[in-house]
């Protein structure tokens, strides 16, 4: 799983954390749902209206406006003139509005940010390393041995880092074939056998291809395309054979995948290895 993956679902996680909290909190916290009922006591009543103070006298115009009367320090306002008016919709936010304005909010900016964050690393370019670029796949000596076993049949190999089968493939198999005159083929130099790579993705709706050891081909679980082991059509609906990447040999002899260069070549007319070789196992 990649790094921009694994940050997409923590941002993911946190957010409903965030919005459990926040739900759990305000239901806590919020007004009672069942309505205020008692029975009103005059007894209580009479008691809290003695124990009011007495109202002072009103204050005629004139001795409001006396000079002898007046107060030597203005009056400060009263609590009741320094309350700010709310306006109805302040007033009118309920449990319910403020939770989904909270939910509304947290999933939508959540859901957005995730989104732009995704959509900012699939655009980023990618500098160097990883797919889409050139992935040194190591020496081809050694990758070759572990493609041809000791009684000559095929196995191919998977390169994660380069999401290919290695394949093993005569050069004078080239000649005539779908991929003459395209850098398919590395490794070949000397009367070795070389090695090609083919994309695991199936051509048809791009399904993960595996190998069947028993066919000696590769076989599209989704559709059921079928290849054989140099990633030429042999039945089903891909339309073509198996894409492949381009190959070069370093000078330390290492096979060297471009994974930013796909090759498509159209299904062959004459196979190069024969197909199938055993029991499907689709």
């Amino acid at each position: 799983m990649s790094t921009t993956a694994i940050f997409v679902i923590a941002l993911i996680g946190g957010g409903i954390l965030v919005a459990a909290g926040i739900f759990a909190v305000a239901w806590r916290r919020g007004p009672s749902a069942e309505p205020i009922v008692g029975e009103f006591d005059k007894e209580a009543a009479k008691r809290d209206m003695s124990a009011r103070p007495a109202p002072e006298p009103a204050v005629t115009t004139a001795e409001a406006v006396a000079p002898e009367t007046m107060p030597a320090e203005p009056v400060p306002p009263s609590i009741e003139d320094q309350r700010e008016p709310v306006s109805a919709d302040d007033l009118g936010v309920t449990r319910r509005k403020f939770l989904n304005r909270a939910a509304l909010g947290l999933f939508g900016g959540g859901f957005l940010g995730s989104l732009g964050i995704a959509m900012l690393a699939f655009l980023w370019p990618k500098l160097k390393g990883g797919f889409g670029s050139k992935i040194n796949a190591g020496p081809i000596a050694a990758l070759r041995s572990q493609v041809i076993l000791g009684d000559g049949s095929i196995k191919p190999l998977f390169f994660p880092e380069a999401q290919a089968w290695l394949v093993p493939m005569e050069a004078s198999l080239m000649p005539g074939s779908s991929f003459d005159g395209l850098p398919v083929l590395a490794g070949a130099d000397g009367g070795e056998t070389g090695l090609m790579a083919l994309w695991q993705k199936c051509v048809h709706l791009g399904c993960r291809v595996p190998e069947c050891a028993s066919s000696q081909g590769f076989e599209c679980p989704c559709h059921g395309s079928k290849y054989n082991y140099h990633g030429e059509y042999d039945s089903g609906p891909a339309p073509r054979n198996l894409d492949r990447f381009a190959l070069e040999e370093d000078a330390q002899g290492n096979l060297i995948i471009d994974t930013g260069t796909v090759l498509e070549t159209p299904r062959a007319v004459v196979k190069t290895i024969a197909y199938p070789q055993g029991p499907s196992c689709l």
